[in-house]
């Protein structure tokens, strides 16, 4: 039984005449028994009573249009959404991204990709940079912004950006308003960061133990937006990269990092070997051009 069986089914069931249905369909009488005995062979039941005006579902027929209707339903519907990903007019670009450029690199590039592909969708998933690579090696993701490049060359790449590494710090705090500062200078400080599953969080400890220590963590979370606002209250000291929170008022305020490891690069990266769906390919071109 095949899924144009079901489709002939509901057909017949609701003309309720064998030579109707089969000249809705454009198929002969005998094309159309044929797919009605592999459905009834295929529930072992038989679907139809034959009364004086035609056909007739039985109890059980009742039930399998029911189940046929929402089948076919589902079928077709799937097909609309496979037609959509095929269509780099109208198709869904499934991009994973770090939480840490949720606010800057994200909304800059799908606003102007839109611009030029207002009909295009976006199945978004804002996740640490791990989970990224392991949607993109599942196909749970297509492409991924994230940083730094991941380490497997499994993975193709194209920078975005090189942000400054900046310690935020209160309005009031001693090293504000230094043009630069040593991340040891903080040593002594508590620090507002990310969680450690983040890759961030892992960006932020390697600096300071570069810089000879490990940090006093007084507080951990998934957003940027709360660190700022923490470090604004005077509640500690944060790395993040400068201009990560747009628009904040909390006060907090960035002094660049020295050092030449004081930065992370951001790019977009997808699955070697792996075709894009037209959608997908679509923004990587505007993505490697703009």
């Amino acid at each position: 039984m095949h899924v144009e069986d079901l489709r002939w089914f509901v057909v017949l069931a609701e003309a309720e005449r064998l030579t109707d249905a089969a000249a809705a369909l454009g198929t002969s009488q005998p094309n159309l028994s044929r797919s009605l005995r592999r459905v009834e062979d295929a529930f072992g039941v038989r679907l139809f009573e034959r009364e004086h005006r035609g056909l007739v579902l039985n109890p059980s027929g009742r039930i399998v249009l029911e189940a046929a209707r929402a089948g076919v339903a589902a079928v077709d519907a799937a097909q609309q959404r496979i037609d959509a990903l095929a269509d780099p007019e109208s198709g869904t670009v499934r991009l994973a991204f770090m939480h840490s450029v949720g606010t800057g690199v994200v909304p800059d590039l799908l606003t102007a990709f839109r611009r030029e592909a207002p009909s295009l969708r976006f199945a978004l998933r804002e996740e640490p940079s791990h989970e990224i690579v392991r949607d993109l090696e599942s196909g749970e993701a297509e492409l991924g912004i994230t940083g730094p490049r991941p380490s497997t060359e499994l993975f193709g790449w194209h920078l975005l950006e090189r942000q400054r590494l900046c310690l935020y710090v209160p309005p009031d705090h001693r090293l504000a308003g230094l043009k630069r500062v040593s991340l040891a200078e903080a040593a002594d400080e508590q620090f507002i960061a990310l969680r450690p599953d983040f890759g961030f969080r892992r960006v932020t400890d390697e600096l300071c133990h570069a810089a000879g220590f490990t940090p006093q963590v007084a507080f951990e979370t998934t957003d940027l937006g709360i660190m700022d606002r923490l470090v604004g209250a005077g509640l500690g000291v944060a790395v993040l990269p400068g201009g990560a929170v747009r628009g904040s008022e909390s006060g907090a305020t960035p002094v660049p990092l020295a050092g030449v490891r004081a930065r992370r690069d951001i790019g977009l990266t997808w699955r070697l070997h792996r075709e894009l769906s037209p959608a997908a390919e679509r923004f990587r071109a505007f993505v490697r051009a703009w």
